[in-house]
């Protein structure tokens, strides 16, 4: 039996964000939203919503007093600011803290050297584990999010130019979760309070790979996909080169290197999945893509 009642959502808006939001609010949990004084992102109406300046430690404890859980889903510039978030949920005495993870395996170092962005948020799994004695944490490896990865064209086919570029001739196999599966694991996870305590949590919705996501799409779409391939090498390189002139759109390329590239970074479908534990459904590729093409 859980003791988390109170949760509290830092990043509401975002690709994630709301996916979550939604999954939490139709949950039993009492849910609050945090979000910077500045922000203009509006939320479905009867959610709590406390702005703060993320700078002022004191806003963000009185932010979290009375909050069981706070969970995390911040954009990649936000991240260092993590050990802020947590000193002050320390400090208001909460109990869980889930940081933002959220895709790709960060717990793997031969990912970690391939995408060396990724050494930030292992650093801030690193220094929850320093505090296990005052916060518990679950850090949640999803893989790609898949239904917004088609969408956007992330992960080969592009609906909207209706061509596709694959990695590697795009056979290699990656993990993939789409959004709402993400939200209803993180309710789950807090449901089952002691048992992702301190744990690497890994889902997936399924595996697949950009070969037989463009061939769904042309299946589906009764459209053909001119394809082209690029390859990880290239893409390695030219994120390094990108980050070396301080252009941060390298780290994409990275990504997306070890996300669909040969090597198999994008699989972490034999790393132990929660999702029989957490009670998650099981999903296919060929219904998710129906569903964003408007078959289903």
């Amino acid at each position: 039996m859980s003791s988390i009642k109170n949760v509290i959502l830092i990043g509401a808006g975002g690709n994630l964000g709301p996916a979550i939001l939604e999954q939490l609010i139709a949950s039993s949990f009492n849910i609050t939203v945090l979000s910077r004084k500045e922000s203009t992102s509006t939320f479905p109406s009867g959610v709590k919503v406390i702005k703060a300046d993320y700078s002022d430690v004191s806003a963000l404890v009185a932010a979290f007093k009375g909050q069981d859980a706070v969970v995390a889903t911040l954009a990649a510039p936000a991240l260092g600011d993590q050990p802020k978030f947590i000193d002050a949920a320390i400090a208001a005495g909460v109990k869980r803290f889930i940081p933002s993870e959220f895709g790709s395996d960060t717990a793997s170092a031969a990912l970690r050297k391939a995408v060396p962005a990724f050494e930030g948020k292992k650093a801030i799994v690193d220094y929850l584990k320093t505090k296990e004695k005052e916060i518990s944490w679950s850090a949640v490896i999803t893989g790609a999010f898949f239904d917004w990865g088609v969408k956007v064209g992330f992960l080969g086919p592009n609906l909207q130019t209706k061509t596709a570029d694959v990695i590697d001739n795009g056979t290699a196999p990656f993990t993939a979760t789409n959004l709402a599966t993400i939200g209803k694991a993180v309710v789950s996870i807090l449901q089952h309070e002691a048992e992702t305590k301190n744990q690497y949590v890994y889902i997936s919705s399924f595996n697949t790979s950009q070969a037989e996501v463009v061939s769904l799409v042309e299946k589906l779409s009764g459209d053909k996909y001119p394809t082209t391939n690029s390859k990880s090498s290239d893409l390695y390189a030219e994120g390094a080169k990108k980050r070396a002139a301080g252009d941060h759109s390298g780290t994409y390329d990275q990504i997306k290197a070890a996300l669909a590239g040969e090597g198999g970074l994008g699989d972490h479908a034999a790393a132990g999945l929660w999702n029989d534990r957490l009670g998650l459904e099981k999903e296919d590729a060929e219904t998710t893509i129906k569903k964003i093409l408007g078959k289903a």
